[in-house]
């Protein structure tokens, strides 16, 4: 039942979401991302706060955490975005639109990845320990890689364009169109494409690394995709500044590898929630602060 009124009261978002926001078309202001970002992350403190009152504090701590976890590695989702809009010349009225779409399909696809995930969890206890080591081999390729720029799905691309007629021209936001008497897909499309594998590919490493956090399958849902709805909002919000956090793949590491550890160690040692919530915290606003932080060789000439 908790599932059936969460996911009631999700769709009624997006759509006022899409009611407030989707008819009104072009670009995506500041203020305009301040507002929709402050009302969802205002709305995912309401229901932590709800959970503390209605199941304990325990839940809503483990909440807490699992929703800053997802909150800070869809950062490196973001880094993507840009990545991809830039690729594909995205103009920025059109940008809202992919992200909408994208944001719809990321739910459905993470839903399905949630409880498949946690029925594996449930029946095979091994499982665990694949999910920590997933986690702990992707901290090391990201923090192998000179960026965090992920995999836009080129090879998809590639496998659409080979198949589906595609324009040469956006037409307008639409992502079908007729071309010669045919329908054919618009870049805008293909953006669409990219911006959904790249979704899939972080999902990978992101919901495992919730798992570690807590076990509870309404749990990590319910922080997956109040995370997930604010993303989009949250990408106009901070996409002018994402780009000067160079050492913010350095908290993502942090993140990804204490929590691949915590669930190697948790028949060994158990690490107490509010302990994730602290890490998760210094990680991610360490890296973000140092990547701030004034550029001292810049005014000194280097070291």
């Amino acid at each position: 039942m908790p599932f059936v009124v969460f996911t009631v009261a999700l769709l009624s978002l997006v759509l006022l979401d899409a009611g407030l926001f989707g008819r009104r078309p072009g670009l995506m202001t500041f203020r305009r991302a301040a507002l929709s970002s402050a009302v969802w992350i205002g709305l995912a403190i309401a229901f932590g706060l709800w959970l503390g009152f209605s199941r304990g504090k325990d839940d809503a701590l483990a909440y807490f955490a699992a929703y800053v976890t997802e909150e800070s590695l869809s950062i490196d989702n973001m880094v993507v975005f840009i990545a991809i809009f830039a690729s594909f010349a995205v103009p920025d009225d059109y940008r809202h639109r992919v992200l909408s779409w994208g944001v719809i399909g990321a739910i459905v696809m993470r839903a399905v990845a949630i409880f498949a995930g946690a029925a594996l969890l449930d029946r095979l206890s091994w499982v665990r320990f694949v999910f920590g080591a997933l986690l702990i081999i992707a901290s090391v390729r990201l923090l192998r890689s000179h960026s965090a720029t992920g995999n836009s799905g080129g090879g998809v691309l590639r496998f659409v364009e080979r198949f589906i007629p595609v324009t040469k021209e956006y037409r307008g936001t639409s992502f079908v169109t007729r071309e010669n008497g045919r329908l054919a897909v618009t870049p805008l499309f293909l953006a669409l494409v990219a911006i959904e594998v790249s979704d899939i590919v972080f999902a990978t490493d992101s919901i495992p690394a919730v798992f570690a956090v807590t076990r509870d399958p309404y749990l990590v849902f319910t922080s997956n995709m109040l995370a997930v709805l604010g993303l989009r909002s949250l990408y106009f919000l901070v996409a002018g500044i994402i780009p000067r956090l160079r050492y913010i793949r350095y908290g993502l590491t942090a993140i990804l590898g204490f929590v691949g550890v915590k669930m190697l160690v948790a028949d060994v040692v158990e690490i107490s929630t509010g302990m994730s919530l602290i890490v998760i915290g210094v990680a991610i606003g360490s890296s973000v602060a140092a990547s701030l932080w004034p550029r001292r060789a810049e005014v000194t000439g280097g070291l």
